[in-house]
């Protein structure tokens, strides 16, 4: 069996208030204060769904920072940004 231990570090490179977490911290944030919290019934177009979260992906197509909301409606769960989303 393998002994493991507790490796003491620090980060290098970007810290949590540079780069790409920044902007999503910023989007979930203003997201949130344009009332779109966990729980909120929106409108996207005409679908009817709920904000189920928040989007932190870093990587990948829907990065967080600019699809900050996670809505769950009938098709299935939708990554959206505020300008595609209306409170209900």
């Amino acid at each position: 069996m393998t002994n493991l231990g507790l490796i003491r570090g620090e980060r290098s490179g970007r810290t949590a208030g540079n780069g790409i977490s920044a902007q999503i911290g910023y989007a979930v944030r203003a997201a949130i204060g344009h009332g779109f919290v966990v729980g909120r019934e929106v409108r996207i177009g005409s679908i009817a769904g709920t904000v189920i979260g928040y989007n932190i992906a870093h990587c990948g197509q829907f990065l967080g920072a600019a699809y900050p909301l996670l809505v769950y409606t009938p098709f299935g769960i939708s990554k959206c940004g505020l300008a595609e989303v209306s409170l209900v």
